[in-house]
């Protein structure tokens, strides 16, 4: 899990990380082998947004919680659900998917 939101694009990996023409390529932020991982804003008209996933583990898998982090005061919640809608697609349905789930 931790190397799939390391490098989502490493040759032979799990190809999962499909970004719209609007979206940018998330740089990491913090990294803890193998527990967290922090990106940058998917979103350049969010620059100040960060991604946490905190990775546990669960049995013979992993479970991992995501957070969307917006600094300052909170968006509209439409802008809210905006983001949240595509970061369950990517994350719950695309990463999940790649592991065959």
């Amino acid at each position: 899990m931790w190397e799939s939101l390391a490098d989502p694009r490493r040759p032979g990996g799990r190809q999962w990380l499909d970004l719209r023409p609007d979206e940018v390529e998330p740089r990491i932020l913090q990294a803890v082998e193998p527990e967290l991982m922090v990106w940058s804003s998917l979103w350049p008209d969010r620059p100040d947004d960060e991604i946490r996933f905190d990775i546990r583990p669960a049995r013979s898998e992993s479970s991992l919680r995501w957070t969307l982090l917006t600094p300052g005061e909170a968006p509209e919640q439409a802008v809210i659900d905006r983001l949240r809608h595509r970061l369950n697609f990517l994350i719950n349905a695309q990463l999940r998917f790649s592991f065959g789930q």
